[in-house]
């Protein structure tokens, strides 16, 4: 399979599962972890765990927090290409998560507001090699020249390229055409169903995919508890495939990432969409019973 070059976004996650309906302006108990987590980050961890030859670019604060996360992407197998930036902090997102599991996120993106550039090794863009690219990369207006360099880097070297809406209320206020103009290029388009509305207007995701196969010729739409489709711009039907079921959710944090770890490798290997789809649902089944936001090895 191709090496994966991911460019995003590297976080600490302070994630805080209530165990009762929120008290506001009051106390809720509650159960809090600190652990790694950016949607690239986990992206690049859940492509080494499962085998796959995977750098990840990006940038920590020169903190313990930015070590530790550091550590834990080597330690995943990750080609972790970690620029310290002198002045800023690692960046962090508090998670909260009610007793339903509804997640709302207050984000910090701190180091990464800063990647460059000058920061991409250019080593790591080379042809047959594939370029993934997080959202909050082109969202972030601090990152924004270090994600289209991204790209430009990737076309003029031959790789292919996928790239990930990332989060619905900073995707809309960045605008559709913006973001759709800035990714067009890309092979392989994924988001949820409330990103795919914010970039197209449809409330029905397979619509909604149907029309982003304008600007990208393959496009995956992930449902959540339904599962996922996978649309092409030379199909009249999309290609869906259910959720996986579990037992319990331990924490649903992260896991449309390790979907996205799942579903890479087999399409790059040209796998049946079908398959490629599975492989992601399976992936994030593991992530909700199991093993939360990042690989625990």
């Amino acid at each position: 399979m191709a090496r994966v070059v991911v460019v995003g976004d590297l976080m600490t996650d302070a994630v805080a599962r209530a165990r009762y309906p929120l008290a506001r302006a009051s106390d809720t108990p509650a159960i809090v972890t600190m652990h790694g987590g950016g949607s690239g980050a986990n992206i690049a961890s859940w492509l080494a765990v499962e085998g796959a030859e995977v750098a990840f670019i990006g940038r920590r604060g020169a903190d313990i927090t930015g070590r530790n996360r550091d550590m834990e992407l080597m330690g995943y197998g990750v080609d972790a290409r970690l620029v310290m930036d002198p002045e800023r902090p690692t960046g962090t997102c508090v998670v909260l998560v009610t007793h339903k599991g509804e997640r709302t996120m207050l984000s910090d993106p701190g180091a990464n507001a800063a990647l460059a550039p000058e920061d991409l090794p250019r080593d790591l863009f080379s042809s047959g090699s594939h370029l993934h690219l997080s959202g909050y990369t082109l969202i972030n207006e601090g990152s924004r020249e270090a994600g289209l360099a991204s790209l430009e880097m990737a076309r003029r070297a031959g790789m292919s390229v996928s790239v990930d809406c990332s989060s619905s209320a900073p995707l809309e206020r960045t605008g559709a055409e913006p973001f759709l103009e800035w990714t067009q290029n890309a092979k392989l388009l994924f988001a949820n169903s409330d990103q795919a509305k914010v970039l197209t207007g449809r409330d029905d995701p397979a619509a909604a995919a149907k029309v982003l196969t304008a600007w990208f010729p393959q496009v995956v739409v992930k449902l959540n508890d339904e599962g996922a489709l996978w649309y092409s711009n030379n199909r009249s039907e999309p290609v869906r495939v259910p959720a996986e079921s579990v037992e319990r959710v331990a924490d649903g944090t992260g896991a449309g990432d390790a979907f996205t770890a799942g579903f890479l490798p087999a399409w790059l290997e040209d796998k049946p969409p079908a398959e490629a789809l599975a492989s992601g649902c399976r992936l994030a089944s593991r992530a909700i019973s199991h093993l939360g936001a990042r690989p625990r090895l």
